[in-house]
């Protein structure tokens, strides 16, 4: 499994211990007494056996004592993949929860995006949330920024410079009667579009459909069509959004359809949410290779609804979990993967012959499932040759962790505190340089 030798890249650096990762076939591998090794571009250049040093550091031009042991107790795992969190939303996370979602759009959020015109405040936020999602482990997100062009290329450029992998979409929506100055015209959002796309790694961003007119998506389908971009937005969230869109776009036969006749659905779109799709919707997702981002956390805190992540997994349809901030009070991906538990669990109660997901199947959905749902899973997600080694060092006995190890037969993530280096594209950014 070593590379070749050649005009390859130089190997950087070698870990040794235990490693941590999902494969589509198998939702939790454990490498034990595992090498690894990084090369020069960030990339993995080999795995193999501790048993295989001698041999591996004379193929791959290492030497031995250069190796880093990882110590008892620590592992790597895959960075995890927010694949649905609005960053403007972080300055007010954890407050501001006791209204359903329509009603909480108008009086919270639109009121809090509409001060990001201000780059200083948009630099203060956003500088914050970038530095918490890595520190909490998250090293790729799927940012929602406001509908400011030069706040959503100065989150770009945080995000960059700290370090982080990110999708960043300025937002668009020519329909909002709550705000009085937060919406564009249909025209002056596709032209903010064009202009912002090429600067940084972007993803076209539809707030939802009752936020823009039927020209404002079909101009936007044709800019990620001829643009070949990622495409990101919010679908049926909860029964009164749902019918609302069943209203306004009468000609359409479901929520999704409306996206689909826009050539917003295709196989580098990542919809949020999804509480109410039906099956013939997830069928639409399938065939066009679309994603879905649960976001548990908000779903409960909203009040909104429970995905049937087991239904959606059998339609054989792309999935990753999404933090959803500040819907969602946490920006803790180890949160998303623990309230996707708790929602399988309620169906479970609700059903007692509901399939409740397995630990293994939803740390799959935070890694391998998020790049997957992201389509960047030829980049990252899980350790293989050739992709980029985004990782992180966890210690499940760190100092003044929140656990008190009595006895580890296998390693488990516990909390955010355990997680004591970040790697993006093999570059430690946390602790930050």
């Amino acid at each position: 499994m070593a590379s070749s030798q050649g005009s390859s890249p130089a190997i950087a650096h070698v870990y040794r211990g235990t490693f941590v990762h999902s494969t589509p076939h198998t939702a939790l591998q454990i490498l034990e007494d595992a090498l690894l090794g990084v090369d020069t571009e960030g990339k993995i250049a080999f795995i193999g056996k501790g048993e295989e040093l001698n041999k591996l550091s004379q193929s791959c031009g290492f030497s031995p004592s250069e190796v880093i042991q990882l110590a008892q107790h620590e592992f790597f795992m895959p960075g995890m993949v927010d694949t649905h969190i609005h960053a403007p939303q972080y300055s007010y996370a954890g407050t501001a929860l006791d209204l359903p979602l329509l009603q909480w759009l108008n009086t919270y959020t639109f009121p809090v995006e509409s001060r990001f015109k201000d780059l200083e405040f948009a630099r203060s936020v956003y500088t914050q949330v970038v530095k918490r999602t890595l520190r909490n482990g998250t090293t790729t997100a799927c940012y929602f920024a406001t509908i400011h062009t030069d706040a959503s290329l100065l989150l770009g450029k945080i995000t960059n410079d700290f370090g982080q992998r990110a999708l960043v979409g300025k937002v668009c929506m020519d329909i909002n009667n709550a705000v009085k100055h937060y919406k564009e015209t249909s025209e002056e959002s596709q032209e903010e579009t064009c202009r912002w796309y090429p600067l940084v790694k972007p993803v076209v961003t539809p707030r939802f459909a009752l936020s823009c007119s039927a020209d404002l998506l079909e101009q936007l389908g044709a800019i990620a069509k001829n643009n070949n971009l990622h495409i990101q937005s919010h679908i049926s969230e909860t029964i009164e959004e749902v019918n609302v869109v069943k209203k306004l776009f009468p000609d359409s036969e479901s929520y999704t359809d409306v996206y689909l006749k826009h050539n917003l659905l295709t196989d580098k779109t990542v919809m949020a949410h999804g509480c109410h799709l039906t099956d013939e919707e997830l069928a639409l997702f399938r065939e066009t290779g679309a994603s879905l981002s649960h976001c548990p956390n908000s779903n409960i805190s909203l009040c909104s609804g429970m995905l049937n992540v087991r239904n959606v997994l059998n339609h054989k349809v792309k999935l990753g979990l999404g933090t959803d901030v500040a819907g969602g009070y946490s920006a803790s991906m180890l949160d998303a993967v623990r309230r996707t538990l708790d929602t399988s669990k309620v169906l479970t109660i609700q059903e007692p012959d509901y399939c409740t997901l397995s630990f293994e199947e939803v740390f799959r959905l935070a890694t391998l499932g998020g790049s997957q749902a992201l389509s960047m899973d030829d980049h990252t997600g899980n350790f293989e040759v050739g992709k980029d080694f985004d990782a992180l060092r966890v210690n499940v006995a760190a100092p003044e962790g929140p656990i008190d190890l009595v006895q580890v037969d296998e390693p488990k993530v516990c909390d955010d505190r355990n997680i004591v280096e970040v790697y993006v594209a093999g570059r430690k950014v946390v602790p930050f340089e």
